[in-house]
């Protein structure tokens, strides 16, 4: 059995071995991890049923069985009903000597192309934020000028006319919170990073936004147990949490569920500015079942001013983004209509983190 062999146990990529009825014979530890499945639930089982990819691949994998030649598929996303999907490229290969068996190895992507490019627009972004935190300063001053005139104008003024002067007031207000979110999105102070339980960090965000804001929503807690120790600021994770989970109970329905799940995922690793390599096993998910984001504004949603609500901002996900940034972290989302999950990836607590 290939199981036996040590090539088999030290491949390091998710490798499944596929009978000719297209059921899994054989599964590595690699593929376990990645699946987020054990081998006893995976074997004998089907393997379309168990290996979840964004791809008609049937017809093309049933030829290459039949003429017993390999298929390569690029840039697919993977996944599992335990794990959320991941880009990912996919090798298929005739096993020698065998009756249709194929084997199945699973190529994780590392996600670089996007942090290359939002490096790339780094100092621009930085200097049109400088630009918008001082006008926001600026105008903030005669915005209290004319809130206060206005409150004065309503104490001689018919109930009709307060109507007037309390929109203005109104507005103002509206409008100092706005650039009061612009400010913060400035505010560049590095993060101060050290040894945290992400569960702790987790638990106060759900409990500050169970008796706030999110009190009509159901949480579920979906959590590992046994999951290390992450290396981030918890002040600014706890805000990212809190905004995660506030824009969850600001999509979903009245009653509805915010999932807060966290597990451990060692195949994801991203690209830094010098060129090396960091790992980022640390998963927290924050799943809500509203309608989803819609497509046109999916692909841009971390972006300042991109807001999927009606009179939304669109600056507390960009904030999340560049915090979670700044911790040596990556956000990515995925959302169809009646779930949207937006994944935090962080560091461990250790010495390095390069490869």
């Amino acid at each position: 059995m290939i199981r036996d062999t040590a090539l088999w146990l030290s491949l390091p990529v998710p490798a499944l071995l596929l009978a000719s009825d297209d059921t899994i014979a054989d599964i590595n530890p690699a593929a376990e991890v990645f699946l987020n499945l054990a081998s006893r639930s995976l074997i004998g089982a089907p393997v379309w049923d168990k290996v979840m990819i964004d791809a008609p691949l049937e017809a093309a994998f049933d030829r290459a069985r039949k003429n017993h030649a390999p298929l390569f598929v690029n840039d697919v996303d993977v996944g599992s009903g335990m794990r959320a999907p991941m880009l990912c490229n996919i090798q298929f290969a005739p096993l020698q000597d065998t009756k249709g068996a194929m084997l199945m190895m699973i190529s994780p992507r590392e996600i670089a192309s996007r942090m290359v490019q939002n490096q790339a627009s780094g100092s621009a972004a930085k200097s049109a934020i400088g630009m918008a935190e001082m006008l926001a300063h600026e105008i903030k001053n005669p915005l209290a000028g004319i809130t206060g005139a206005a409150q004065l104008l309503s104490m001689n003024l018919t109930a009709e006319d307060q109507e007037l002067t309390d929109l203005i007031v109104g507005e103002s207000r509206r409008i100092v919170q706005l650039l009061e979110q612009v400010e913060q999105f400035g505010n560049l102070r590095p993060p101060k990073l050290q040894p945290i339980n992400l569960h702790d960090v987790l638990d106060r965000a759900r409990k500050s936004a169970a008796v706030g804001f999110a009190a009509h929503m159901r949480f579920v807690e979906d959590y590992d147990p046994s999951l290390p120790i992450a290396y981030v600021d918890p002040d600014q994770l706890l805000q990212v949490f809190l905004n995660l989970i506030k824009n969850a109970a600001e999509a979903a329905d009245e009653k509805g569920i915010i999932r807060l799940h966290s597990y451990y995922d060692p195949s994801l690793r991203v690209r830094k500015p010098d060129g090396s390599r960091a790992r980022l096993p640390l998963q927290v998910e924050i799943i809500d079942d509203g309608p989803g984001i819609p497509p046109e504004i999916a692909a841009d949603i971390f972006e300042p001013f991109v807001s999927g609500r009606e009179n939304g901002t669109g600056l507390g996900l960009a904030l999340v983004s560049k915090l979670i940034s700044d911790m040596g972290g990556w956000i990515s989302l995925d959302t169809v209509p009646g779930k949207t999950v937006f994944r935090v990836s962080l560091p461990l607590a250790e010495t390095t983190q390069e490869d």
